[in-house]
């Protein structure tokens, strides 16, 4: 479920709380004293036998009691009698409950807490009733005037919306926020989330027209796909700031690959913050001074900063709070410089932070804010004051102000400038200056480097949810059935760990290039003998379907020269792993040639796989030290080339990847295709659970994977939901011939089309881009085409027929359906190229969308058609949509098809 019947929770017509109580202290009189005190415009009914009343309201001895059905139920009684209640008001035709009850755990003393929470879940299902909790605070709706907690404080009305896994942390942060005047549109408990969860409320708050931005306390996600889909809708559309719980591991979990170990879950709901287009913070404090910077609608481009102060030790403590949070201090133009020589005295710092001495004036801030918003090499400008005797810091101020309102642009967009000016009395009026001119003002500047930082990460946040990625090359022609054969080998003999040699073929179905593995020998003589074929140096290794750190244990010897040396080492390395790990099974030596890559770099790629999120991908700093090196990132599959980039450029390797001194630089696009490669890989073999390329050489030349290891397991059924994000559905793909001859592709859409459809778009006629789009469109900037290629296959589908046209790949047409989150309707789309009507096309797109939309189990598909658009009207028609008037928009008939899933 997701929505569904979630009005009743937060905007009921009625509510019943049983379990109410008149004994001071307990939670059913805290229940029934914020419910009769919030407001509520409708009948709060108390349900206790033993009372006559509660409060001033008659009380009912039982549901059955009740005189009229509620909407909302809330239910604090013991968790035996739970299961029960939730059947009888379903009966009855309640359609939400909040229970606050406690005991459906898994923890000690809760021996029937799986079994009663299971109860609930499967009373409430055959009426669609809805649970929040239990083990829960409950909620509150203050415009609604619905307070069903035992929360200790009443909200007050505002446009942020708390969702939080904590009870505890919900009423701390309604304490915190009430005392500083901070209100709210919802405070939710989700509790033990039997049924409603974070994906749920996104998807509720994403679409409610009083919520500005929503907040997250996270302690564990239940369902990894609906959360990732359902916060990349509410983020396109309003601020999303998380905080999670739970940030460090007492030790790491067992892993039979460097990426098990580093990619530990911290790590995982990190990336999947990121690529939701969520903002993560750190604690409860930043969470509202996030909320803050971001409602002050400034757009930054990038993390590089420039300050300037009145005062050099403030703008080092900005500079050190900047580089603590990973921004960049600006580099200032050389045009910027003499402008703020002609403005500043000699004194001046020159250079970034920007110090233009303790007695600056207020226009000596506004001349050299003048010059410093004009720098082409700052993303933001922060300005600080600090207090001195010999100038008025409200003079300053009011300098800023007038400076920012004379760059603001003709549309009101504001120059991105932050304050921070210290100290309280004159600063405490400054601030008040700053707020009723919308500039953001904050206390110290650690708070104001942060700050910066939210926009920052933010911003990039959004940006990737936007960006067009490269398309994989065409001639990139993977072999998993190869991959398959060598998996499948391995399992057939009892191993779920490939050898080195069988770790390898599976990359080089991926078109990976590894370094090839020369020769196999059974002893050491045999060993010796291969070295003699190389003509350089060559290196040794174990090979044993037992270790696969072989370093760790002596199994790699490098460098070696010559037959004799081979033979050597061959003998030490068996004496070493047969003390280290006697019972592992040696099935050999490996001999291969040494790499001669002096300037590459080692790095490590790899698969991982959380419990949760399910496939990762890991980038970082590889070599033999790399867990104690650390530096790596992690991002969910399926990449792009866009995303791959940013997973590189969150490492600290990633600038030594540009070059440096003599080193010459990598080729970055051989290591974002290898990283796409391992995302296919992923999505292709679900018999792939852990896999390690470490190191990967990468240099100017390209990539070699000189080691790798593989854990597998037997495939999963097709159709498994193993990704968080679903991965590209390569099945939808078809070939047919339009009536004329002209062969069609039929494929889902990829981000990379957008350049196609804006230019199937430009190729349009003027009145059938009116009559697809209900008006006029000149121009179809990268926003709007990316919101049609850049679609969540789990809640939207893009079909586009594609075809050949002058040697490269055109778009004819595209259909889609965009379903609600509950997956009963969809609401269609379709555009034709204007020159390719009458070519059987356009309904060719609509009995495809049409079949899949029922192969998901959709009720029905329904559409808003202009009432001249005769064509679609006919079409439809033939299709089997029934046709209806729209009453308010009299040019329009809206079409429906009720779907036999």
């Amino acid at each position: 479920m997701s929505i569904r019947n979630l009005d009743a929770l937060f905007r009921p017509s009625s509510i019943a709380l049983i379990g109410a109580s008149r004994r001071p202290g307990t939670v059913g009189a805290v229940l029934a004293r914020n419910l009769f005190a919030g407001g509520f415009d409708g009948p709060v009914m108390p349900v206790n036998p033993q009372a006559r009343s509660i409060g001033s309201a008659l009380a009912y001895a039982s549901v059955a009691d009740l005189p009229v059905t509620p909407d909302l139920a809330v239910i604090a009684t013991p968790p035996a009698t739970v299961p029960g209640l939730i059947a009888e008001l379903g009966a009855r035709g309640t359609r939400a409950a909040v229970v606050v009850t406690a005991g459906f755990g898994a923890g000690p003393g809760q021996t029937d807490g799986v079994a009663l929470r299971q109860a609930v879940l499967d009373a409430a299902r055959p009426h669609l009733l809805r649970v929040l909790g239990p083990n829960c605070l409950g909620l509150m709706a203050p415009h609604h005037g619905v307070n069903a907690s035992f929360a200790h404080i009443s909200p007050l009305p505002g446009d942020l919306a708390f969702v939080s896994q904590s009870g505890a942390i919900a009423t701390a942060v309604l304490d915190w926020a009430t005392h500083r005047g901070i209100g709210f549109s919802h405070v939710v408990s989700l509790g033990d989330m039997a049924d409603v969860d974070f994906g749920d409320l996104l998807d509720w708050l994403a679409a409610d027209g009083r919520t500005r931005a929503i907040l997250l306390y996270v302690e564990a996600v239940t369902h990894a796909r609906k959360f990732m889909s359902a916060g990349r809708i509410a983020a396109r559309t309003k601020p999303v700031v998380a905080i999670k719980a739970g940030r460090t591991e007492a030790a790491a979990r067992a892993a039979a690959s460097h990426t098990g170990a580093l990619a530990g879950s911290d790590a995982v709901y990190d990336a999947a913050f990121r690529r939701a287009g969520m903002l993560r913070v750190f604690d409860l404090a930043e969470l509202f001074d996030a909320v803050e910077t971001l409602a002050s609608r400034l757009h930054v481009d990038g993390d590089r900063l420039a300050v300037m102060t009145n005062g050099g030790g403030a703008g080092v403590l900005a500079t050190e709070a900047l580089g603590e949070s990973g921004g960049t201090m600006a580099e200032l133009a050389a045009g910027t410089m003499a402008r703020l020589d002609a403005v500043l005295p000699p004194t001046w710092s020159h250079g970034n932070p920007v110090d233009i001495v303790g007695d600056a004036t207020g226009e000596r801030y506004a001349h050299a804010l003048d010059a410093m918003l004009a720098d082409p090499g700052k993303d933001a400008v922060l300005v600080m004051n600090c207090p001195t005797a010999v100038a008025d810091p409200i003079d300053a101020a009011r300098a800023v102000v007038q400076s920012v309102n004379n760059a603001a642009t003709r549309d009101g967009a504001r120059p991105p400038v932050l304050t921070c000016w210290l100290g309280e009395g004159a600063a405490a009026a400054a601030r008040r200056l700053f707020a009723e001119h919308r500039i953001p003002s904050y206390a110290t500047p650690g708070q104001a480097a942060r700050a910066f930082m939210h926009l920052a990460r933010y911003r990039r946040n959004q940006k990737l949810l936007m960006e067009t990625p490269p398309a994989l090359p065409q001639d990139f022609a993977p072999d998993p059935a190869a991959a398959r054969a060598v998996i499948a080998a391995a399992l057939a003999g009892g191993r779920t760990m490939l050898t080195e040699p069988e770790s390898k073929q599976v990359l080089e179905a991926y078109r990976i290039p590894v370094i090839r593995t020369r020769s196999v020998a059974a002893d050491p003589a045999a060993a010796a003998e291969a070295a003699s074929s190389f003509s350089g140096p060559v290196a040794l290794k174990i090979l044993s379907p037992d270790i696969t750190h072989k370093s760790d244990l002596g199994g790699v010897r490098l460098n070696l020269q010559g037959a004799e040396q081979v033979c050597i080492a061959a003998r030490e390395m068996l004496a070493t792993i047969g003390k280290a790990a006697p019972d592992a099974r040696l099935l050999g030596f490996t001999v291969q040639e040494m790499a001669r890559k002096p300037d590459a770099h080692e790095l490590i790629l790899g698969i991982g796989q959380d419990r949760l999120f399910g496939p990762t991908i890991l980038f970082g700093h590889g070599g033999t030290a790399v867990e104690v090196l650390r530096d790596s990132a992690v991002a969910l599959p399926p990449l792009n080339g866009v995303l791959a980039h940013d997973l590189m450029a969150r490492t600290r390797v990633w600038r030594l990847l540009q070059g440096y001194r003599s080193r010459p630089k990598a080729d970055l696009d051989a290591v974002v295709l290898t990283l796409m490669k391992l995302s296919q890989l992923a999505a292709d073999l679900s018999e792939v659970v852990e896999l390690d390329i470490n190191p990967l050489l990468a240099d100017g030349d390209g990539v070699l994977a000189l080691d790798a290891r593989i854990r597998v397991q037997p495939p999963l059924p097709p159709g498994t939901p193993r990704f968080a994000i679903r991965p590209y559905p390569q099945h939808l793909v078809q070939c047919f011939a339009l009536h004329d001859g002209l062969a069609v592709t039929l494929r889902p859409v990829r981000p990379e089309d957008e350049s196609a459809m804006r230019e199937m778009l430009q190729r349009s006629s003027p009145d059938d881009i009116r009559l697809r789009f209900f008006g006029p469109m000149r121009t179809f900037d990268h926003e709007f085409a990316a919101r049609l290629t850049q679609i969540d296959y789990d809640r939207e589908m893009a079909l586009v027929a594609e075809a050949e046209e002058g040697g490269r790949a055109v778009l004819l047409g595209a259909v889609r359906i965009i379903a609600d989150p509950d997956n009963i309707s969809a609401e269609y789309g379709i555009m034709v190229r204007s020159d390719l009507k009458r070519q059987g096309l356009g309904y060719r797109l609509m009995t495809e969308i049409i079949a899949y939309a029922r192969s998901r189990g959709l009720a029905r598909i329904f559409g808003e058609v202009l009432r001249e658009n005769t064509t679609m009207l006919r079409m439809v028609e033939e299709l089997g949509f029934a046709r209806e008037d729209v009453p308010e928009e009299p040019g329009l008939v809206r079409v429906t098809i009720v779907l036999d899933a």
